[in-house]
């Protein structure tokens, strides 16, 4: 199964001076990342950049040698690829929490992710934090993976501003909270990873109708979607990836 069509854009949105979202991706390992920093200007921003090398990096290391020992969990109902992007992320957390503990609260960085990698027709999923994944499969759209996040502790469905206080994340507390799916892929499948600057303000069917339109490029799709969240309001950065089998 490959990727037939590809894009991820991300932007600082209509209010902020500085963007703490990002993404990354290696088509050479299959590992596609989505984040939501936080923090503030000079200190998500670079949060996040560090999370991407630190990433890519462990999970280079533990897929080249496939026998190798994974240093903090292992779990058999898991492909070697979805324990490695654990690890990768524990790896990262860890590091990231210990650099917090030496910092002054207002210094300190975190952020929220959607990281993937893809092995043959599996797609391992890993999120913490307030990213939202997506699937649309033959006309219908569904959530992969739902955000951590107040939302869902509120009584109120219209409090929407809630998305954006994560309850999990690299960097908050000792251990990560994450949630790890694992999705078989079929042809025609199309998948989206988006921080809450997107999501937050469109609703499921809004984002079915931009992803299928045949009549925009893929580019145009997420544009598209950027645009109509802050029509709605949105104030906040906003990141975006599609994958199309």
């Amino acid at each position: 199964m490959e990727i037939v069509n590809f894009s991820a854009q991300t932007d600082q949105g209509p209010f902020l001076n500085i963007n703490e979202d990002s993404y990354d991706f290696s088509f050479d390992n299959e590992l596609y990342m989505v984040f939501d920093g936080f923090g503030g200007n000079g200190v998500g921003d670079v949060c996040v950049n560090h999370l991407k090398r630190s990433i890519k990096s462990f999970y280079k290391n533990f897929v080249r040698d496939r026998d190798a020992t994974l240093p903090f969990y292992f779990s058999p109902k898991f492909l070697i690829e979805g324990n490695a992007l654990i690890n990768a992320a524990l790896l990262s957390h860890h590091e990231l929490y210990k650099k917090n503990l030496e910092k002054e609260v207002s210094h300190r960085a975190g952020a929220s992710a959607i990281l993937a990698v893809r092995s043959e027709s599996i797609l391992s999923v890993l999120s913490t934090g307030n990213c939202r994944a997506y699937m649309i499969r033959k006309g219908n759209i569904r959530p992969l993976i739902n955000e951590d996040s107040f939302y869902f502790l509120s009584h109120d469905k219209y409090e929407s501003h809630l998305k954006n206080i994560p309850l999990s994340g690299f960097g908050l507390f000792p251990d990560l909270h994450y949630q790890l799916k694992e999705v078989r892929i079929s042809a025609g499948d199309k998948i989206i990873f988006m921080t809450d600057g997107v999501y937050g303000r469109v609703d499921e069917q809004e984002i079915y109708s931009s992803i299928g339109k045949e009549t925009l490029n893929i580019k145009l799709k997420i544009k598209e979607l950027f645009e109509l969240s802050n029509q709605r309001g949105n104030l906040d950065n906003q990141t975006c990836m599609i994958m199309e089998f």
